[in-house]
């Protein structure tokens, strides 16, 4: 059985981890010898995992975040379906950051590797000696013309799983909706979390059909992507999935533009020979997935490649250029699936690597590209898709339950009830050793 991150998931014990205070006084000036870019799930686990590493003796780090809540994003899909609450799937940032972790409470601005530097929004120069950028991206929620209008519009039936701010409309409007044309959108484009999408119309598809409602309901799944998923085995079958329950498929559509008064949604094809023709739907209940990209202070600066991702190596993790800034997670150029379970992976590479630069020694450890995505496509059922570079095949429960691309109640509940459960102190700050 491959010892993937789902699998030590399962087998982790609880880790007691401190909860830490902030500091009360913030200098115009710092420097620490790690400094952490972002408090989310790649920052936090990073911080956490390298406090309680042997490898590093002097134990100075420090985080950038000007948040005060930790989301743990991949729990949004549940909200959206009525499965969790958002209280469930957020925690105070600083019960999440470890003792002995500075936080800055700070927006960084500028970043100067030349020199070793952050710049903040707020006047604060934080330098370091070794970075790791871990910021997550920007979800652009302008990118759609009259999408921000619509989010604002609680009678719009206008919503989105991608926003601690809009999810738990998008549970409310499920449960109006009884009768007319629903659509689901996914952009083009990298986006974090790429199956979540569909997860959240594959949950209101079974709530409506235990509501009783489904016969009356037309439902479309328009993505700017060419197929259902982009790892083959696992599109394949939910391409058979959407024609067996009759969803609309409208490949390499992607949503530019939004008219609630008229309920109107506009798409332009992306298809080749389609010259960027549009086509407009009407609409009852419309969920819509964001444009998603790098942030500009990133995109701008020098650690990032010419699509605006930070430039790293996809195998080590460290900088292509600058050899002490490391980054993981979404802001990253790894060429993966931007999931939590990816993070899992990348972490203890990261960190084995980074104590071998701080050492002089040789970067061994290796990502492959590790992702995980449960697939919700209902109650009851789940597809956990497991993957690396390339699209192969990583699967945990393989050689046990058979292929993966079964939708199984075990892998519903391992998702609804243990996933999220342990995302807290513990999950962050335990060890994970990559196998080959």
């Amino acid at each position: 059985m491959a010892v993937t991150p789902a699998l030590r998931l399962l087998a982790r014990a609880p880790v007691r981890v401190p909860i830490r205070k902030y500091a009360t006084s913030i200098p115009a000036k710092a420097h620490h010898r790690v400094v952490i870019i972002g408090g989310g799930t790649a920052g936090v686990t990073a911080a956490a995992q390298l406090q309680r590493s042997l490898g590093l003796e002097k134990k100075d780090i420090a985080i950038l975040d000007p948040a005060q809540t930790h989301h743990y994003q991949p729990g949004w899909t549940l909200v959206g379906s009525g499965l969790k609450s958002l209280d469930d799937v957020q925690r105070p940032l600083s019960q999440v950051i470890p003792e002995g972790v500075k936080h800055y409470p700070l927006r960084v601005s500028t970043l100067d590797p030349e020199k070793n530097a952050v710049k903040t929004s707020e006047g604060v120069d934080v330098s370091y000696d070794y970075l790791i950028v871990a910021p997550g991206l920007e979800t652009n929620f302008g990118g759609i013309s009259g999408l921000q209008e619509a989010l604002q519009d609680p009678s719009s039936q206008v919503s989105s799983i991608y926003s601690e701010k809009t999810v738990e409309q998008v549970w409310r409007n499920i449960q109006a909706f009884k009768k007319g044309p629903a659509i689901f959108t996914q952009p083009a484009g990298i986006i974090k979390c790429a199956g979540a999408p569909q997860k959240i119309m594959w949950m209101a598809l079974s709530q409506w059909q235990r509501d009783g409602v489904r016969d009356n309901i037309d439902i479309s799944f328009a993505t700017g992507g060419p197929t259902m998923f982009a790892v083959p085995k696992y599109s394949q079958v939910l391409d058979a999935l959407r024609k067996e329950r009759n969803v609309e498929g409208l490949f390499q559509n992607n949503l530019v533009a939004i008219d609630v008064k008229k309920k109107v949604a506009t798409f332009k094809n992306l298809a080749e020979g389609a010259q960027g023709a549009t086509v407009e739907k009407e609409f009852g209940f419309l969920h819509v997935v964001p444009p998603q990209k790098p942030w500009d202070w990133v995109a701008k600066s020098k650690i990032a490649d010419s699509a605006g991702w930070v430039d790293v190596d996809k195998f080590t993790t460290q900088h292509n250029k600058y050899k002490n800034i490391f980054s993981i997670g979404d802001a990253s150029s790894l060429p993966n699936s931007k999931t939590a379970a990816a993070i899992t992976a990348q972490v203890p590479v990261m960190i084995d690597n980074l104590l071998a630069t701080m050492a002089g020694k040789e970067l061994k450890a290796a990502y492959d590209g590790y992702a995980s995505c449960p697939l919700l496509t209902g109650h009851n059922e789940l597809m956990l898709c497991e993957f690396k570079y390339g699209g192969v095949p990583k699967e945990t429960f393989a050689n046990i339950l058979g292929g993966q691309e079964t939708p199984r109640a075990a892998f519903y509940y391992l998702k609804k009830d243990i996933f999220v459960s342990i995302a807290g102190p513990e999950y962050y700050a335990t060890p994970v050793i990559i196998s080959s």
